[in-house]
């Protein structure tokens, strides 16, 4: 068939999907960070004996996990102590009630002789724990906001990009299902591209599921411990007050050894919001580092992106080849209408004078889809033009003369097959440019820094705080009731023995 060949050389796409599937898509797809972190971390590591962990912000990381988390060390270490010294008190009360033995009288007089100050420090110190509970609670709930919209935020990143990738893949795997009849290897190449997309899909996917896990069961254990203690504190709060009231001294002693166990859960949950605050500093720390340097921050290797200088090229390059080819395709209009052997009168049956170029020239040849001019015809409506025009393999040639179809069905779908995928690519090129640039990342991650940053550490921070004052009030009142309780005992001692002082003569 003598048109085959024109037809072929004017739509010249096997060039242009050949350069961009085999040098475009790749670097697209395996861009990698490799550069060594800027901030590394000096903390020690409990799970390689305390040794050092010198490594950057990595959640994937066990080591960095454990380091941070260590960093509430001294929460922790007090909850253990004051649980330690819990059991030796009791050890040596058990034992001293044994052997029958008493306190020091100095200390009981000194006891009675500031009862009611001792009783007015216990209800300061109790009213001043309710309202250190009642700041947990608050700061407890609005932590919980914080990290729920950061989560939603770092999630919705992997979500754009899965996004991004489930259009390129779709339109990939249209393009692969229009050039297969007429060039296998462009094919072959659009088939290595979406595995490899897929294979990028599956990652992210793979990543969320990771991420999404890790930040539910964070938020949910922390707020859920914070709820159930403060609320169980402060239950035991108002019981100890109103049996403190009722002078019933055994009840009052159970309270108190309970207060001394949730106390030291109090202390290990402040530890664990100083850890939860510093893991925030290191995640804002990282995010900054990324919008400042990419390819040399702690997560160019969980988040590879290329730089702006490589991006820009890569799709200037793309650019460049689509816009030689429209170029040199509207230069040679009337030279494609001859070889073709139509007339000036079935030129503008046709109509079509110009293809639309819809990238700017040397030196960005960036894409401006609305910049064509009126009696421009798009790539992506030949299709549509060239259908009056074709002759079917079924009709005979000189029926299709007589109409004016002299497109033969085999040349249209060619042209058709082409064209159709130069639009193709041109609908998925903002999605390869905001891929190359991750541009979708970048504007999440300045968001975060701008908006979320730094109220979500001011509320972790207000959380610890809070906490920190309800375990030091926990302390000083669990002391404080201890004391209450020996000057209770002193008195039922005292009545006992007056008692019988009393009894003795009469008998």
């Amino acid at each position: 068939m003598p048109m085959h060949s024109p037809i072929t050389r004017f739509l010249f796409l096997p060039l242009i999907l050949f350069l961009v599937f085999n040098s475009v898509f790749p670097q697209i797809c395996l861009v990698s960070g490799s550069s060594v972190p800027d901030k590394r971390f000096q903390r020690p590591d409990p799970l390689r004996r305390f040794k050092h962990y010198n490594g950057g912000f990595d959640l994937r990381d066990k080591h960095y996990l454990a380091s941070a988390a260590f960093t509430g060390v001294h929460g922790y270490a007090i909850a253990g102590v004051w649980l330690f010294c819990g059991i030796l008190f009791c050890s040596f009360m058990i034992i001293k009630s044994l052997r029958g033995c008493s306190a020091s009288l100095h200390f009981k007089d000194c006891l009675n002789h500031h009862h009611i100050l001792l009783f007015l420090l216990i209800l300061l110190l109790t009213s001043l724990a309710i309202v250190a509970s009642s700041l947990v609670f608050v700061a407890n709930q609005r932590s919980l906001k914080r990290t729920e919209k950061l989560k939603d935020s770092v999630l919705g990143i992997g979500e754009d990009a899965l996004s991004t990738l489930s259009r390129s893949i779709k339109k990939m795997k249209q393009m692969q299902y229009l050039l297969l009849p007429y060039n296998q290897q462009i094919a072959g190449n659009l088939n290595s591209t979406i595995e490899s997309f897929r294979g990028n899909s599956y990652v992210i996917r793979r990543f969320l599921v990771s991420i999404g896990r890790i930040f539910d069961k964070a938020i949910n254990t922390s707020y859920i411990a914070h709820l159930v203690l403060v609320s169980v504190n402060l239950a035991m709060l108002i019981a100890a007050l109103v049996l403190l009231l009722l002078l019933w001294r055994p009840g009052f002693i159970t309270i108190i050894f309970c207060c001394w166990m949730v106390t030291s859960l109090c202390w290990v949950l402040t530890g664990f919001d100083f850890f939860l605050h510093t893991f925030a500093e290191d995640v804002c720390l990282a995010l900054e580092e990324f919008e400042q340097n990419p390819q040399n921050s702690s997560l160019s290797s969980m988040l590879p992106c290329m730089n702006d200088s490589d991006a820009a090229k890569l799709m200037s390059r793309i650019g460049f080849t689509i816009h030689e080819f429209i170029s040199e395709l509207n230069a040679k209009m009337s030279e494609i209408y001859g070889m073709l052997g139509v007339d000036e009168e079935a030129q503008k049956m046709i109509g079509i004078t110009e293809i639309c170029e819809p990238f700017t020239g040397p030196p960005d040849y960036k894409l401006i889809p609305d910049a064509c001019p009126q009696n421009a015809t798009p790539v992506g409506d030949l299709p549509k033009i060239l259908a009056r025009f074709k002759c079917r393999i079924e009709e005979r040639a000189e029926d299709c003369e007589k109409e004016g179809r002299f497109l033969p069905e085999a040349v249209y779908s060619i042209a058709h097959a082409y064209s159709r995928s130069v639009q193709d690519f041109l609908d998925i090129y903002p999605d390869l440019q905001s891929l190359s640039r991750c541009s979708f990342l970048k504007n999440t991650t300045s968001d975060i820094l701008l908006h979320q940053c730094t109220p979500l550490k001011l509320a972790l921070r207000l959380l610890w705080a809070s906490m920190l004052s309800l375990s030091i009030l926990m302390i000083t009142l669990v002391l404080t009731w201890l004391a209450r309780a020996f000057l209770s005992s002193n008195h039922s001692s005292l009545s006992i023995l007056h008692r019988s002082r009393i009894t003795t003569p009469e008998s």
